[in-house]
């Protein structure tokens, strides 16, 4: 029978156990992890998002704050923001929402984040401890850190001897994601749309993770009897009830299930795990600035 892998549940529980850190941490120092988040324009999407992390933070205990600014604000003035925050030692995380509008360059931008303060795990310096496999100083992106923190409820923490395929070759999400499993000690390929005979290959894998942003790509016989399918995409489709979109993900669902041992769902399964993961990684910050070892989840 296949288990679906409740996202909601285990991003609850990481919120729950990030609140208790905070807590903790307030009683033991004064700190109090303070996370900054910047917005620049009026993207809608990204409105939603950012008002989700602030929600989310504040359930969380921690200080937020929010800059949001017009979409003709200059590069020079965003970078002036960031190192601002990077300066204010209130401010253990700092993001900004991406996209940012086409005259800032946003890879710029996310290199003047602080590696200390960068809580999504975008800056270089996260990104080269990830790939060489120094996880316990490394912030990693949220995505695929809860990603695989979901595939550790299902499997364990040590995947020797399990074959995973990465669908998805993203710096946010497959790239890390490889680094991750690979971490954890599977064999790892990561495919992508120039791969060769990808059904073929997705049936070899024990772990299949789709992150390929295309609505119901992997279909039910890519996958092999018993794996472990972590659905990563959000595709919005129309035809849902009442003539309302839905969201749908990379993956066949109703095929995969069929085959799989364990499956995330869409919604309510990788999704709320990213600003759990968020939140985590911002009370490890604060944890560190504060001298303190840093919890683990």
């Amino acid at each position: 029978m296949t288990t679906v892998i409740d996202g909601k549940a285990v991003a609850a529980d990481v919120v729950a156990k990030v609140r208790v850190a905070a807590e903790q941490l307030i009683a033991k120092t004064g700190v109090v992890p303070g996370i900054a988040v910047v917005i620049v324009g009026h993207d809608p999407a990204s409105q939603v998002y950012v008002a989700s992390k602030g929600k989310k933070a504040k359930e969380c205990g921690f200080h937020s704050i929010e800059h949001a600014l017009s979409s003709d604000t200059s590069e020079s003035d965003l970078v002036a923001l960031v190192e601002k925050l990077n300066a204010d030692p209130a401010i253990h995380g700092i993001l900004v929402q991406l996209p940012l509008p086409d005259h800032i360059d946003a890879g710029k931008i996310i290199q003047t984040i602080a590696a200390d303060k960068d809580v999504d795990g975008f800056h270089f310096t996260n990104v080269g401890k990830l790939g060489t496999g120094e996880l316990d100083t490394a912030f990693v992106p949220c995505t695929p850190a809860g990603s695989m923190l979901l595939i550790e409820r299902a499997l364990g923490r040590d995947l020797s001897g399990l074959n995973a395929v990465v669908v998805g070759r993203s710096n946010i999400v497959g790239k890390p994601m490889a680094n991750l499993l690979l971490n954890a000690n599977a064999t790892v390929t990561v495919a992508h749309s120039r791969t060769k005979d990808l059904p073929a290959l997705c049936r070899s894998a024990d772990i299949l993770v789709a992150a390929v942003g295309r609505p119901e790509m992997i279909k039910g016989d890519w996958v092999k009897p018993g794996a472990t399918v972590i659905d990563v995409g959000i595709n919005r489709l129309d035809g849902g009830a009442n003539g309302k979109s839905k969201l749908v993900g990379d993956v066949d669902y109703a095929g995969a299930a069929e085959q799989a041992g364990a499956i995330t769902p869409v919604p309510g399964g990788v999704g709320p795990m990213t600003i759990a993961l968020l939140m985590a990684n911002t009370v490890v910050s604060a944890f560190r600035a504060a001298g303190q070892a840093a919890p683990r989840f």
